[in-house]
């Protein structure tokens, strides 16, 4: 997940769309939680969420950290196959964070954002909240 679904919560719940989106998130933390499916951190994650101004925010998103089962560092490697994702439009923190799944071996990268859920990648499902709910069985 990116700091953009992790921020889902905090986002008007008045659009269905964005409804759904939260509760699907809300449903992947509790399998997290429960040590259903595993979440993996990374480098540009941590960078992204040490930017948030509202330090509540900051510091809730930061709790999952722990929760994680892999970290992902960066490496020549990582910064390879992002400048890879970025020769096709997509843009340089995304690409990063597609970049830390694929080498932190994710089957899944879950994210909000509609331009970067038109990227497709062989090598990962790129989907939103709501379509991991839905792709999973349980």
């Amino acid at each position: 997940m990116i700091t953009v679904v992790f921020n889902r919560p905090y986002d008007n719940q008045t659009q269905l769309g964005i409804y759904l989106e939260t509760l699907a998130k809300l449903h992947i933390q509790g399998l997290v939680t429960e040590n259903r499916i595993e979440l993996v951190w990374s480098f540009i994650l941590k960078f992204e969420n040490s930017r948030n101004i509202f330090s509540g925010k900051r510091n809730a998103i930061a709790q999952w950290e722990k929760s994680s089962s892999f970290f992902v560092e960066m490496s020549e490697d990582i910064r390879a196959v992002a400048k890879e994702i970025m020769a096709t439009g997509v843009k340089e923190a995304d690409a990063a964070h597609v970049a830390c799944a694929i080498a932190g071996n994710c089957d899944y990268f879950i994210t909000a954002d509609k331009r970067l859920l038109k990227y497709r990648d062989k090598r990962i499902v790129i989907c939103n909240p709501v379509e991991f709910i839905n792709s999973i069985e349980l």
